[in-house]
């Protein structure tokens, strides 16, 4: 198994990247998360790397961390998602979000992905909810998988397309022992 490619920039596509190594280019496809974070041509990278076997081809992809492979290694084990898939996931923003987005059971952020429909994205929460290590909401600092009602309104309003620091004022003073209770009270104030 390669864990990992270090070496020279050699090319730069859209979809992949060809490190040099010792005189052997490899080619590793790529997301445009890890796009973003290669160099330009003829400078030092570092890839963690996952080879995928298969009958007719050996393809080698690459990532800027280990935690983007993880999450790779967790898509591709979704039932219907293959490689290519879970890259273009992968490239709708850093783990840690895309992480944050299926605790939080965010479809309409897999949705947005190109390739993915609703019933895969479902799919993908689904199966990753009860894999993934706890996500720390990066509003309140809680974990979003927990039972408390402030933590699930926000994720309630964060899936409807309420930005965090506006998400904070809305539920600023609401009353209420249930998620549903404060995402009524801060959709009211919303509309003043």
């Amino acid at each position: 198994m390669i864990a990992l490619v270090s070496g020279e920039v050699a090319v730069r596509r859209g979809d992949h990247v060809v490190v040099s190594c010792g005189g052997v280019g490899y080619r590793l496809g790529v997301s445009a998360e890890t796009l973003s974070h290669v160099p330009r041509i003829g400078e030092p990278v570092t890839l963690f790397t996952h080879l995928i076997v298969r009958e007719d081809a050996l393809t080698l992809m690459g990532f800027a961390t280990e935690e983007e492979r993880d999450l790779f290694l967790l898509l591709i084990g979704v039932q219907g998602v293959g490689p290519k898939m879970a890259l273009a996931v992968l490239s709708g923003g850093p783990p840690r979000e895309l992480l944050a987005a299926v605790a939080a059971s965010d479809t309409a952020r897999l949705v947005a992905v190109p390739g993915i429909g609703k019933r895969t994205a479902e799919r993908i929460i689904v199966e990753l909810k009860t894999k993934i290590p706890d996500v720390q909401d990066p509003i309140s600092g809680s974990t979003l998988g927990s039972d408390d009602p402030r933590v699930q309104a926000r994720n309630g309003l964060l899936g409807l397309g309420f930005a965090p620091p506006e998400i904070e004022k809305l539920l600023d003073g609401a009353a209420g022992d249930t998620p549903e209770a404060l995402i009524t009270h801060a959709l009211k104030v919303s509309r003043r």
